[in-house]
């Protein structure tokens, strides 16, 4: 942490240091990175807009990443802004360069937040950076009128306010309550307490289900081969061939091996299953009755 902080404080007294750009200079050194991809101009545009990055970073530090990780997503911003500049528009290179840094920072804070995706629209997105500061002015105003504001209604003034949808506004209270915790952390303080997994329900078969199943496919298993055992040697080795393969062959395919047209195997098909089919016909009967 020490490091960190040092780390930190010389970076911020390296980008203090560094000059400051007149308007000139700046269209300059935008121009040579632009058309000549000259990179001493543009390492010296971002060095001298570092403080601008680092001050941004500052603002974001109450959403627990940590200064260094800030300030690197903002220097990011910074070199996207250098890339995607054009010095034609007439426009100073800090004030495109602000919407940038503080893009980048904004992604990299609401990917580190929660391990569960926080938002991927707009609109999310600025509900997540503004939901706090929104919600205690409309808690101000309405103590100023005199109103007690229930949970409901708070939820439906912010999500009028900030213009998302109100299930979005719930979603994002429950994001913002608090931080992720681990499955494996025990319920108590004991080190030989449960772990919160325990406690979840398994949504896996249970050992009867199991059971149940296999017994289930077991006769089914059983049925089909009675049932094939009703077909003659011809019927059997279509039925394999068409119905038992991971890649079926097909009619035509089979007719050449038989000496048979694809109709007639077609046809051989179609007697098989109906044997077939009456042979299951019978077991299923024969179970019914017995169960009854």
């Amino acid at each position: 942490m020490a490091l960190d902080a040092r780390f930190e404080f010389s970076l911020s007294r390296t980008a203090m240091r560094a000059e400051l750009l007149d308007a000139e200079t700046e269209l300059r050194l935008a121009y040579a990175w632009r058309d000549e991809r000259d990179e001493a101009a543009l390492h010296r545009l971002i060095t001298a807009y570092m403080r601008l990055a680092i001050s941004m970073a500052a603002k974001f530090k109450r959403y627990g990443a940590p200064m260094n990780d800030l300030i690197q997503e903002a220097g990011l911003g910074l070199m996207k802004a250098a890339d995607k500049f054009d010095p034609d528009r007439g426009v100073r290179f800090s004030t495109y360069a602000v919407w940038w840094i503080k893009a980048s920072i904004q992604d990299h804070v609401m990917r580190n937040w929660s391990m569960v995706r926080t938002g991927s629209t707009s609109s999310q997105k600025s509900l997540f950076f503004n939901m706090r500061r929104v919600q205690a002015r409309l808690e101000r105003e309405a103590a100023a009128r005199g109103e007690d504001l229930d949970k409901h209604q708070l939820r439906q003034l912010i999500s009028t306010e900030v213009g998302v949808p109100l299930h979005d506004v719930e979603m994002m209270e429950g994001r913002l309550a608090g931080s992720d915790y681990s499955l494996n952390a025990t319920q108590s303080t004991e080190d030989e307490g449960r772990e919160w997994i325990d406690a979840l329900e398994d949504d896996g078969p249970q050992a009867a289900e199991t059971v149940e199943h296999d017994k289930d496919i077991d006769t089914l298993r059983e049925w089909l081969v009675a049932a094939m055992s009703k077909l003659n040697e011809r019927e059997q080795f279509i039925v394999r061939e068409r119905k038992l393969r991971d890649a079926p062959r097909t009619l035509e395919s089979l007719g050449n091996e038989l000496g048979l047209s694809k109709e007639r195997v077609r046809q051989l098909e179609a007697a098989a299953f109906t044997k077939m089919r009456k042979s299951l016909e019978n077991q299923s009967r024969e179970v019914h009755e017995f169960l009854v």
